[in-house]
């Protein structure tokens, strides 16, 4: 079986958020008439506590996209972001919410970032998107969302990781920088992740 896999299109992520990707209101209408070719259809939504350890603002004298160590890893400093029970941290109001069976919460922990939707970024803990799809019989996963070069592109590496076929549905994801981006789409063809188009789904 098949999953859409819905990737964080929350209102920061989107123009006029906080920490907007260009033109990620764009993929909104294409991820809507993308839902009714699955049987299911799953979204993961960034939900940080205040004042979380990837804020920028729980740093003093350091600015966003600034590199810090946080417990160990390396962390990209954010602006304030899809801060638990804010507005930023909704869905995009005209994403079509209807047919999405189940919402992984991501980022939770106030001591480490998670980009993907499967696990934080030091695969310390899993949200539970592996067993979920493993239950429903899933084996391809397909990917939309935002941002293509950080929570896309991090969903993918690890649904390959455990063991599923990804499909990026590349005109249904934008990305922060498209040079990042490159090397990330590089990265997951390696992998033996496939690229499609939203048409090209059936």
């Amino acid at each position: 079986m098949k999953a859409l896999l819905l990737i964080d299109i929350q209102n920061d992520f989107i123009p006029g958020g906080t920490l907007a990707v260009p033109g990620g209101d764009a993929i909104v209408p294409l991820v809507n008439a993308l839902q009714s070719r699955f049987e299911l259809v799953v979204a993961t939504q960034d939900w940080h506590p205040a004042g979380h350890g990837s804020f920028a603002s729980s740093h003093p004298g350091q600015q966003p996209f600034q590199q810090i160590d946080l417990h160990g890893l390396p962390q990209t400093l954010w602006p304030d972001h899809c801060v638990q029970a804010t507005p930023g941290a909704e869905f995009h109001p005209a994403l079509d919410q209807h047919r999405i069976e189940a919402i992984f919460r991501k980022g939770t922990d106030p001591t480490i970032d998670s980009y993907s939707g499967f696990f934080d970024n030091g695969h310390r803990k899993a949200t539970g998107l592996t067993e979920y799809l493993r239950g429903r019989g899933v084996t391809d996963v397909y990917l939309a969302g935002l941002a293509a070069d950080y929570c896309v592109y991090f969903s993918a590496k690890d649904a390959l990781e455990q063991g599923f076929q990804v499909f990026f549905i590349e005109d249904a994801t934008r990305a922060i920088a498209a040079e990042g981006y490159a090397q990330a789409r590089e990265e997951l063809l390696a992998h033996g992740a496939q690229f499609v188009q939203a048409a090209d789904v059936r």
